[in-house]
């Protein structure tokens, strides 16, 4: 006789709303995560324009674009923007922001593990470029990093794609995308291939065979993701792959 009881309503059973985002939800924060980063990046690019009084045009942009300083400077103020809304979207459904990332570290045995991995996948390519008589690293890049080191942008260099671009392509990549696309119908193996793909997207510079390379190393993070349950993991190996090819091609002409 509770239910006709004014002080005490029946329990009604409210479902709880996800605290994930699901295929389309991330999919769709996932652009909007992809644009703040372009805009980030576009952003400082502009900034370094109007400052020395050129002409804000196309020309302009892609003139001081090629600067290493510049360009070192864009990529690394794609971080705050990407930070920025991905918390934008994890503060949406309430969640916590590490949680949802996984922002736990890992053990020394996963790095070591994740490490080993990463180390023969490079060597393997490695090879392979060699067999056919391909540069192991791209020509602009090699051209890139050996410019801002003779004109001393090399420290900012370092900083730009061993700390900022890992940590933005992996916050993007291995973590919010990972996590809503494994938590869908696709579940974590499905979440691991569409992930590495979007991340190779985002290296289009490249040439097919360099995105190839890109896409397994992508799915190998991907899976040390899965394996671990460790965003950080995959930033580290990120940032320890990016390190070693700066320092190789601009110190040692790798």
């Amino acid at each position: 006789m509770d239910t006709l009881n004014p002080d005490h309503p029946p329990l009604i059973e409210t479902s709880a709303s996800p605290r994930v985002w699901k295929f389309w939800g991330t999919a769709l924060w996932g652009l909007v995560i992809f644009v703040a980063m372009f805009v980030g990046q576009i952003g400082a690019i502009v900034l370094l324009v109007a400052q020395r009084g050129l002409p804000m045009d196309l020309a302009s942009l892609q003139l001081v674009g090629h600067e290493p300083q510049a360009l070192a400077l864009s990529v690394i103020m794609g971080l705050p923007a990407t930070l920025a809304v991905v918390w934008l979207a994890i503060r949406i459904k309430k969640a916590s922001f590490a949680d949802y990332l996984a922002l736990h570290w890992p053990s020394w045995k996963q790095l070591l593990f994740g490490a080993v991995g990463l180390i023969l996948i490079v060597l393997v390519w490695e090879t392979m470029s060699r067999a056919l008589g391909r540069e192991a690293t791209p020509g602009f890049m090699t051209d890139l990093l050996k410019s801002g080191r003779d004109k001393g942008a090399a420290l900012m260099l370092l900083v730009a794609f061993a700390v900022a671009a890992p940590m933005s392509e992996e916050v993007l990549a291995r973590g919010f995308l990972y996590r809503g696309w494994s938590a869908s119908f696709l579940r974590v193996p499905g979440a691991i291939i569409l992930s590495s793909l979007v991340w190779t997207i985002v290296h289009l510079q490249y040439d097919m065979y360099f995105l190839a390379e890109v896409f397994t190393i992508g799915a190998w993070f991907g899976y040390m993701r899965y394996r671990a349950n460790s965003l950080w993991l995959t930033v580290v190996l990120h940032a320890l792959n990016n390190l070693t090819a700066v320092v190789l091609t601009m110190w040692l002409g790798g």
